[in-house]
């Protein structure tokens, strides 16, 4: 008989379902070591570039300058103030920067030439918060005077004035991601406002936050709105009338600042009790803290989550890159380095004297280790390899082992067999491990194989079953019938979904269509005469 090599069985290793370590901790833990940058001032604001990741604004005294997250050096330096800026903020487009300052001016900038391109006047308090509307034509001003102001870009006029909007300060503003007649403002006395500039009555909703509002941004889909205020950062849900998601308070001191990380996945909040928190927007659980050394006044995170970039209240700029480089390959670095030293303290062998012998055994060639069932299958022992993987320690311990000695079965085609003229308690006890992992999905395709193969069994035996193995019939008859119903259920779900985020995007793509037709290359906008006159008096 010829011997063939016989491998043993492959044993799939699956997750872990209790992990120390969650993907987020392991995800944000690639973060690098802060590389800090120093400034005079409190960093009023922070802002990354869309359509170039690599650039980032910082709003600081009477500077706004644009960085480069490689270099960490000043690839831009707008320096046209009088008094201290506030909140510059790039268009979608990357092209044009704005930003207010203290004198109540709101100054449009072209990023490529530094050159003021429009000097929007009429307010008269410190402008601290500048946003485009979606469609890019537009920019919104909220200001300490009580009042917002929509300026149109092109012609530098004043839209439309919301006059006392607050009773207090005006500190926090959010622009609708889709619709550009809508947005929101958030004012020191605590209330949230939501506008649609299309309605006769401006405000279609008040909301009350409960503490001066710092921050708040909508979600992409524009259907969640998020402020913070207070120690607190609470979640709006705008579809269903403004309605009080969530409340979060991770934080012990005043939330002041918010920004979206993963593509809309991940929130992040800021506060003076200098940590960073990371949440999941579906849950919105803290999945991740970041400490800093200094209380955190202003955020900013880069698309793909590139960097995150954190402003402190003493001037400190903390610039953290998501490295590429994992952590085996330090590891196996450490590991060879390791075995070098081994292999240079090892003593050497002595030299052995020969001696004559009688017969010469040769080295085995030592092979894979042959578990039992190993052993049984390789002998076609089917029914003793079953009952091998079928203790109840390893059912419990290892299901991975019994579902890879019954895929090999179904390989083998031969899993009917395993099952003929056995014991009604062998029948029993595989029954009900099939019932108690079928709705696992890491085993749902080969048990639902194996339960099919019980059933086939049975059909061939027609013989009359005790009352406890109809009891495990049934219960797998009803085990399968619900996972076929939640399946349905589930497919059914899909089906409404899709259908309904098909409809949205094509309303979207009617409703908020561009009334112009924008060339490939767009002219230069040039600035206007007020622009051009403003000058700036150094002392």
């Amino acid at each position: 008989m010829m011997q063939t090599n016989f491998l043993p069985l492959n044993i799939r290793r699956f997750q872990q379902r209790a992990q120390v370590e969650t993907p987020d901790t392991v995800y944000w833990e690639r973060l690098s070591k802060p590389d800090l940058l120093k400034e005079h001032n409190t960093i009023d604001y922070i802002d990354f570039s869309l359509t170039d990741p690599d650039n980032f604004v910082v709003t600081c005294s009477v500077r706004v300058q644009i960085y480069n997250l490689v270099t960490k050096l000043v690839v831009k330096n707008l320096s046209r103030f009088q008094k201290t800026a506030y909140g510059a903020t790039f268009r979608q487009d990357g092209r044009l920067l704005a930003a207010g300052d203290e004198e109540g001016h709101v100054k449009l900038f072209d990023t490529t030439s530094r050159n003021i391109l429009r000097l929007f006047k009429g307010h008269t308090a410190p402008v601290h918060r500048t946003f485009f509307t979606a469609d890019k034509l537009q920019l919104a001003s909220f200001c300490d005077d009580k009042s917002i102001r929509l300026w149109d870009v092109a012609n530098e006029k004043v839209v439309q004035t919301y006059e006392d909007a607050h009773s207090d300060y005006i500190r926090a503003g959010a622009m609708h991601p889709l619709a550009s007649n809508v947005f929101a403002s958030g004012g020191y006395d605590g209330k949230i406002h939501l506008y649609d500039t299309r309605a006769e009555n401006a405000v279609q909703q008040t909301l009350d936050h409960g503490a001066p509002v710092e921050s708040m941004l909508f979600l992409p889909n524009g259907s969640v709105l998020v402020t913070a205020g207070g120690n607190q950062v609470r979640v709006w849900d705008m579809i269903s009338g403004c309605r009080l998601l969530t409340t979060m308070a991770q934080h012990h001191k005043t939330v002041t600042c918010l920004r979206l990380g993963s593509d809309g996945r991940r929130l992040f909040s800021g506060g003076l009790d200098r940590h960073v928190k990371i949440y999941d927007v579906s849950t919105y659980k803290t999945v991740h803290t970041l400490t800093y050394p200094n209380a955190v006044v202003s955020l900013g995170v880069a698309s793909g989550d590139q960097a995150v970039v954190a402003g402190m209240v003493d001037g400190l700029v903390s610039i953290r890159r998501m490295t590429v480089d994992s952590k085996p390959s330090h590891l196996k670095k450490i590991r060879t380095s390791r075995s070098k030293n081994v292999e240079r303290k090892r003593p050497t062998p002595r030299p052995t004297i020969p001696q004559d012998v009688d017969h010469v055994v040769k080295d085995r060639v030592k092979g894979p280790g042959l578990k039992i069932y190993d052993v049984q299958l390789r002998q076609f022992n089917h029914k003793k390899a079953l009952d091998n993987v079928m203790y109840l320690q390893r059912m419990e311990k290892q299901p991975e082992l019994v579902v890879a000695v019954i895929t090999d079965l179904l390989h083998r085609r031969s899993l009917d067999k395993a099952l003929i003229d056995r014991p009604e308690h062998i029948l029993i006890k595989f029954i009900d491990f099939v019932c108690a992992h079928l709705s696992e999905t890491r085993f749902m395709r080969p048990l639902m194989n194996a339960a099919s193969t019980v059933l086939d069994v049975f059909e061939r035996q027609l013989v009359t079953c005790s009352d406890l193995l109809l009891k495990s019939l049934e219960k797998l008859s009803r085990t399968v019938q619900n996972e076929i119903q939640l399946t349905t259920e589930l497919i059914q779900l899909k089906g409404a979904m899709d259908m309904l985020i098909g409809v949205s995007l094509e309303g979207d793509e009617t409703r908020h269509r561009p009334t112009y037709v924008q060339p490939t290359r767009a002219p230069k906008m040039q600035p206007s005469q007020a622009a051009e006159k403003y000058v700036v008096f150094v002392e």
